[in-house]
């Protein structure tokens, strides 16, 4: 059985956590504010805010050596949700990759909105799951847990690929919150 520690209680986190759950994994969640000294499973799941993410590392990046790590995030400007605030040549994926060396740091779930993998269903298609890194053996592991939990774990590529992933969840929070979609809803794959 996979031990996943889910960093995260809110909706994306609770709907993640049930998925996995369902998949097969044991999961542990923590608040972002949680203790630092927690004993961590197998794979990390960030799903928290991009800002929050500099002080987790900073806490509890030790902690995460030889760990899947996996980035969530969309590191949009939260106050415009005009833009996205990692370099042009990077993504929150690749930038937390250098932050945590020593942990295999890989990207999946952001292109996502809780609803959608709550339901397992984006208007009538199954809820589709992009994994992108550069760890075969953790985007397989990923990938069967989250099709044992119900969803379509499709391999969208190495790391690099983590910043048009970003670009996708960016154009979706973004028509979601000038109310062009409902949060419920999101992008659907055949």
């Amino acid at each position: 059985m996979v031990n996943v520690s889910i960093i995260g209680t809110g909706n994306m986190g609770q709907a993640i956590s049930s998925v996995l759950n369902k998949g097969g994994a044991t999961i542990q969640m923590l608040g972002s504010g949680d203790s630092a000294t927690a004993a961590y499973g197998d794979i990390i799941v960030l799903a928290v805010p991009y800002p929050a993410i500099e002080s987790i590392i900073a806490e509890r990046g030790e902690q995460f050596a030889g760990k899947v790590v996996v980035d969530i995030t969309n590191p949009l400007n939260f106050e415009t949700f005009d833009s996205l605030t990692v370099p042009a040549d990077s993504s929150a994926t690749a930038e937390i990759a250098k932050a945590l060396p020593e942990a295999t740091v890989i990207k999946a779930f952001n292109t996502n909105f809780a609803a959608t993998i709550a339901e397992g269903q984006v208007g009538g298609t199954q809820t589709a799951v992009l994994i992108a890194g550069d760890d075969e053996t953790a985007k397989g592991e990923l990938s069967a847990l989250v099709t044992a939990g119900g969803l379509r774990a499709i391999d969208a590529g190495a790391t690099k690929r983590a910043r048009e992933l970003e670009g996708i969840g960016f154009m979706q929070i973004s028509l979601a919150a000038g109310e062009k979609i409902e949060w419920t809803g999101g992008f659907g794959i055949n």
